[in-house]
C-alpha cells in the first residue's frame, strides 16, 4: 500500500468530509448500529482530523522558524574562530597555548552542517528523524567552548574589538546554545503532532482510514453494490499510512 504524503493526509480529511456529506443526504434510512459510524461521531472525527492537520502545519511552521534563527547565529562562526585565533597570535601567548587554540579552531573549521549556510524554505516538512546536522551544531559549539577556555587562560588576551571579547565569547556561546537547543525542542513538538496527527488517522479501528472504510462497507450493505447511494460513495478513496 502506498505511503501517504503531507499532501495525502489533507486528502483523507477532505475525502471523510465529502463521504459525510453524502452519507447525511441519506437521512434516516443511515442508521448504523456501530456507534462510531454514526453521524455525530462522524463529524468528531472529521473535526478532530482537520485539527491534527492544523496543527502539524502550525509546528513545522515553528521548527523551521527556530532551524532558520540558529542558521543565522551561526553562520559566522568560523570566520570568528579564525579572528581569534588571530587575535590570541598577537598576544603573549605561548606556542603551546596557540596550538591548542588552533586544534579547536581546526576541529571547529572541519564540521560539517550544510544548514549553516543555507536556510530551509519555510514550507519544507521537518524531516521525520534527528539529522546529523544537529550533531555538528552541538559540536561547533563544543569547540567554541574550547578556544574560549584556552583564552580565559591568557592574561595578555584583553582585545579592544567587542566581539573578541571574551565577555562577548560567552555571551555568544550561550545565545548559539540556546537556538540549538530551541531547534531540538521544535522538533520534538513537530514530531509529537505527527504522532497525534496519525492516531486520527490511522490508528487500529478509531482512525478517520478505518472507519471511513467501514462507513462505506455499511452503506454498500444497506443500498447494495449496484445502488446509486454506493456508486456515489465508492470512487472516495482514503489511503493509508505505511507503518
Amino acid at each position: 500500500m502506498a505511503s501517504v504524503s503531507e499532501t495525502g493526509h489533507a486528502k483523507n480529511v477532505a475525502n471523510l468530509q465529502d463521504l459525510i456529506s453524502f452519507v447525511t443526504g441519506y437521512g434516516a434510512t443511515y442508521n448504523p448500529t456501530k456507534n462510531a459510524l454514526k453521524l455525530p461521531q462522524l463529524n468528531a472525527l472529521a473535526t478532530a482530523s482537520q485539527a491534527s492537520l492544523a496543527d502539524v502545519v502550525t509546528k513545522n511552521t515553528a521548527y523551521n522558524n527556530k532551524v532558520n534563527e540558529r542558521v543565522v547565529a551561526f553562520s559566522n562562526l568560523k570566520a570568528l574562530s579564525t579572528r581569534l585565533i588571530n587575535a590570541l597570535q598577537t598576544t603573549d601567548a605561548t606556542t603551546q597555548k596557540v596550538a591548542d587554540a588552533k586544534a579547536f579552531n581546526k576541529k571547529l573549521q572541519g564540521v560539517r552542517a550544510k544548514a549553516v549556510t543555507t536556510p530551509p524554505d519555510p514550507n519544507t516538512p521537518a524531516p521525520t528523524t534527528i539529522s546529523t546536522s544537529q550533531q555538528s551544531y552541538d559540536q561547533q559549539i563544543q569547540h567554541l567552548a574550547g578556544i574560549i577556555s584556552v583564552l580565559q587562560t591568557e592574561p595578555s588576551y584583553a582585545p579592544n574589538e567587542n566581539d573578541l571579547k571574551i565577555v562577548t565569547l560567552t555571551a555568544k556561546q550561550a545565545d548559539l546554545t540556546a537556538k540549538n537547543n530551541a531547534v531540538a525542542t521544535a522538533y520534538t513538538n513537530i514530531s509529537n503532532s505527527r504522532i497525534a496527527r496519525d492516531t486520527n488517522l490511522y490508528a487500529t479501528t478509531t482512525g478517520l482510514f478505518d472507519i471511513a472504510t467501514e462507513v462505506k462497507k455499511y452503506v454498500k450493505s444497506v443500498y447494495g453494490a449496484t445502488s446509486p447511494q454506493f456508486a456515489q460513495i465508492k470512487g472516495i478513496e482514503f489511503t493509508k499510512k505505511r507503518k
